[in-house]
């Protein structure tokens, strides 16, 4: 079977880089191999089901600033296709997108079904073909181009190839990208949450801060955002932001640290004390937990008294100094004993993948081998939560179609 451009990956990055290659060329005979039974997996579950289609950071300089790995590559390439670039191309396909308060961006409808239609629809009428359960194993070079063996045996012939097979937990998973003589960094989780071995907040499961700070200690890596108590430990996008950015030293550390969450989102060890001395001269009289601390949920600021060894049945006048040190550190520097992570297994992003220093960034084809290209995942860059990760797979997909499409 032969075509013109072979998509490897029927994820967002490959079904966006296959409609706009062939949008902008539509003679391009174009074919999407996947290799499970389904397409669009990610679409469909992202954002809770409502698909996080990307953020509403439409500078360029300030939306690479939410990748870890990718983002001066990313500064250059958001120059030519960016966020308001993906709402307004939804938008012209009648897919009206919104923004929330926190910048998400979802379709109006809340539905990722509304994105994956929008997609079939337009794979439909340009004619492109998909087959499911295509596991790609090989590409070899041909006289006319490349021969692109799958798992089943079968083979395809192309005159190019896009690359958008997504992240994998598995080195193993990219050694027929490794045969083309691509470097690949090892490929780690991004995206995960926190497993607190001590479980002294576990019976709080559902409390949520919505400005705290998390630390993990002897580092100077820190987010601050909402914290979420969950039955294994701690999550919410302060936390989820956090891995992303430590991913490789948590990696390298086996995923045992120490985190130091400040429930109090930053106010400062001098402000909160000052605030605690406060409230012993001018409530004197009151019950200690007559308000919660700090705002927090009262269930937590109980918890924190606990810990602290403060009996919350007697007035802030007899709050002792020593008691008030220890109610401080466990506002500002409360400590949680992290063994392990929980990843989102069909949600999984991958720190690693192939290394961009072997990609032409103006056209995301392989410095390796001519007429191969790569998007999305497969790539070593990968975004904090919000969107980000789709967005970069729009954008590697849109330059990478641009440069195929142009080429005879």
């Amino acid at each position: 079977m032969q075509f013109d451009l072979i998509v490897v990956g029927g994820g967002a990055a490959g079904f966006f880089g296959a409609i706009q290659a062939v949008q902008k060329k539509p003679d391009l005979k174009t074919i999407i191999l996947e290799k499970s039974t389904k397409v669009l997996s990610k679409v469909r579950i992202s954002g809770g089901g409502r698909c996080n289609v990307t953020h509403h950071d439409f500078n360029p300089f300030i939306l690479a600033r939410h990748y870890p790995r990718g983002e001066k590559a990313l500064k250059k390439l958001f120059k030519i296709y960016h966020a308001e670039h993906v709402v307004q191309w939804f938008a012209s396909r009648g897919v009206p997108l919104k923004s929330e308060s926190d910048g998400r961006i979802f379709p109006t409808t809340n539905s990722s079904q509304t994105i994956i239609d929008c997609f079939n629809k337009e794979v439909q009428r340009l004619g492109i073909r998909i087959e499911t359960a295509k596991d790609v194993c090989q590409i070899d070079r041909a006289l006319a181009g490349f021969n692109v063996r799958t798992s089943d045996g079968q083979i395809y012939k192309a005159k190019k190839i896009l690359i958008a097979s997504g992240g994998n937990a598995k080195h193993s998973a990219y050694d027929w990208i490794a045969r083309l003589n691509h470097a690949v960094k090892e490929p780690i989780p991004s995206l995960f949450t926190f497993n607190d071995a001590d479980k002294k907040f576990k019976d709080l499961m559902g409390v949520s801060v919505p400005h705290a700070e998390v630390r993990i200690q002897g580092t100077k890596l820190l987010q601050r955002g909402p914290v979420l108590l969950t039955h294994w430990g701690l999550s919410g996008p302060a936390v989820i932001k956090l891995s992303a950015w430590a991913a490789e030293y948590l990696h390298a550390v086996s995923y045992n640290f120490i985190v130091l969450v400040d429930w109090t989102g930053g106010l400062g060890e001098e402000q909160v004390r000052l605030r605690l001395v406060e409230y012993k001269s001018l409530r004197s009289r009151q019950k200690i937990l007559s308000d919660s601390l700090f705002s927090l949920p009262q269930r937590l600021s109980q918890r924190l008294c606990e810990l602290a060894e403060v009996d919350v049945s007697k007035t802030w006048s007899e709050l002792t100094q020593k008691k008030i040190n220890k109610l401080v550190e466990l506002l500002i520097r409360c400590p949680f004993d992290i063994k392990g992570k929980t990843t989102f297994k069909e949600e999984f992003v991958t720190c690693g993948g192939v290394e961009l220093e072997e990609v032409d960034l103006t056209t995301m084809e392989s410095n390796r081998v001519k007429n191969i290209y790569f998007a999305g995942e497969v790539l070593n860059i990968d975004g904090e939560t919000g969107g980000f990760n789709f967005q970069s797979a729009w954008t590697t997909a849109y330059i990478a179609a641009t440069a195929i499409a142009s080429c005879d």
